[in-house]
């Protein structure tokens, strides 16, 4: 790993450049360049500013309150914090297997998820920079631009994604900080009037994920050179995968394979991640840097997400998503795919993943069986691990006698991204910028390497606070200071 632009010497003597807030993702993020004279990139970082602290301000409260307090964290990925919760509560009960219904249950609201997410990213994020160019007019670069240059295209980006929320709706009441899962299953059944409803649209969606899957492949292979190499990272890639080596994203153990796809380790107990992954802590952003502990944080770094899913895994359980990964698998021959934006056609190829799991589970009648509840004897920890749309999520709790969290710990899929996402943007500014006058259009080819990864940077903020911070105290009427406290990033206060 080559870490040169990580830290700048003399940055006293360079020009500064600042991309703030970075668009079209979700959250609030920026990206500094500092620039010498020759317009050669010094020092490049993505800094995540905002400070939730999610991880703080649930300890206290009754474990059974936290699949909805923590899908508070986001209003686009909330169901994968709510499921993931879910699964630590029920270890907490102590049920180590829901009802068939219940399990069906969440595993048609996950794959709701998944599509929703998915599909809005792509369609309304990120397809304006295939569709009219990385440096096109940036009165294009948006989804009014697709709608209006290409409508049938964005019609189904906005179906697609319409039909997953609905998903969610049904099953959860609202489509967005809904209710579903509660210790040891879920709350109410799936009615036989919303699985016809739903049912009535999953032929339409499932070839509208076909095109999908289609659309991202042309838009990929249509400058194949030039996007192989664009933010390209040789790195390794975990995930979750199934007992028998499928595509999973709601259970499985964990993968890790190397930049030639060489396993480094297989069939990982979730529970057992501290073990495995440690977090390091920069005081120049918010978002942690996990790497693998027996490799060190220099070669230990990893990519999550679609990408590593579809590299990862084994097959796809589902005919049509498995045809379209073969087709990826052999694109990148022998070893995983590494390319960044190859993320895209990794992501259409688990909406039509999605799309299919959604239609075989409307047709099975134990998704609106009645028996939803299972009860297990109190434990005092709980760890939930799933595959959100952005990358393996964890969710680890501790809970007194006294039924309050004690501790949380949260590792989100864009936390795990972070090193890579760092790396690529370097990538792109020693390829596409350097030497270069920089404008809007040249900054825009670092915002389209973040948005690959679909980061959600507001699910990631939660290291320990090591960032400059000032305090004033002032009068209510005259405005006048009073007080002031300061604390430097050393953790150095002054007053």
């Amino acid at each position: 790993m080559d870490h040169s632009l990580d830290t700048a010497e003399n940055s006293e003597n360079l020009k500064r450049f600042v991309i703030e807030p970075v668009s079209r993702v979700e959250g609030h993020g920026k990206v500094t360049l500092l620039v010498d004279d020759n317009n050669q990139v010094q020092q490049c970082r993505l800094h995540i500013a905002e400070f939730r602290g999610f991880e703080r301000f649930i300890q206290g409260r009754p474990y059974w309150e936290i699949p909805i307090l923590v899908q508070r964290l986001c209003g686009i990925c909330p169901v994968s914090h709510h499921i993931a919760a879910g699964k630590a509560i029920d270890m907490i009960s102590g049920v180590t297997e829901l009802t068939e219904s219940a399990y069906k249950l969440r595993l048609l609201l996950h794959y709701g998820q998944t599509l929703q997410s998915h599909a809005l990213h792509f369609f309304h994020l990120s397809s304006p920079d295939f569709l009219f160019g990385f440096e096109s007019d940036l009165t294009n670069r948006n989804i009014v631009g697709v709608i209006q240059k290409h409508p049938e295209l964005a019609l189904q980006g906005v179906k697609l994604r319409k039909y997953g929320q609905e998903v969610i709706r049904v099953i959860c009441g609202k489509r967005i900080h809904g209710t579903g899962c509660i210790p040891g299953g879920m709350n109410k059944p799936l009615s036989r009037e919303d699985k016809h409803y739903l049912l009535g649209d999953t032929e339409q969606m499932v070839a509208w994920a076909e095109c999908a899957v289609k659309t991202a492949r042309d838009c990929y292979l249509a400058n194949e050179p030039f996007h192989k190499n664009f933010a390209g990272l040789r790195s390794n890639y975990l995930s979750l995968v199934g007992n028998n080596g499928e595509l999973d994203l709601y259970h499985g153990k964990l993968r890790l394979k190397d930049a030639n796809g060489n396993l480094l380790f297989d069939k990982k107990d979730y529970c057992d991640y501290q073990n495995l992954i440690q977090e390091e802590v920069k005081s120049w952003t918010y978002m942690k840097f996990p790497f693998i502990k027996t490799m060190g944080k220099e070669s230990g770094w990893y990519r999550t997400g679609p990408l590593a899913r579809v590299n990862n895994c084994d097959y796809i359980p589902t005919p049509l998503a498995e045809i379209a990964r073969q087709e990826f698998v052999a694109y990148g021959g022998k070893e995983p795919v590494h390319s960044t934006l190859a993320y895209h056609w990794a992501r259409m190829i688990e909406v039509l993943f999605s799309a299919e799991k959604i239609k075989q589970l409307l047709h099975d009648p134990m998704i609106t069986g009645t028996d939803l509840i299972v009860q297990g004897k109190r434990q005092s920890e709980g760890i939930g691990v799933v595959e959100a749309p952005r990358g393996t999520l964890f969710h680890h709790y501790q809970v007194g006698e006294d039924d309050l969290i004690t501790k949380a710990n949260l590792i989100v899929a864009t936390t795990h991204n972070n090193t890579a996402l760092n790396e690529s943007i370097r990538m792109v500014c020693s390829q596409q910028i350097n030497g270069r006058e920089i404008s809007e259009k040249v900054l825009n080819n670092i915002e389209v390497a973040i948005r690959a990864y679909d980061p959600c940077l507001s699910c990631a903020t939660h290291a320990i606070g090591r960032m400059p911070l000032k305090v004033e105290m002032r009068h209510q009427q005259s405005g006048e200071l009073i007080n002031r406290l300061s604390k430097d990033i050393d953790g150095t206060l002054h007053r």
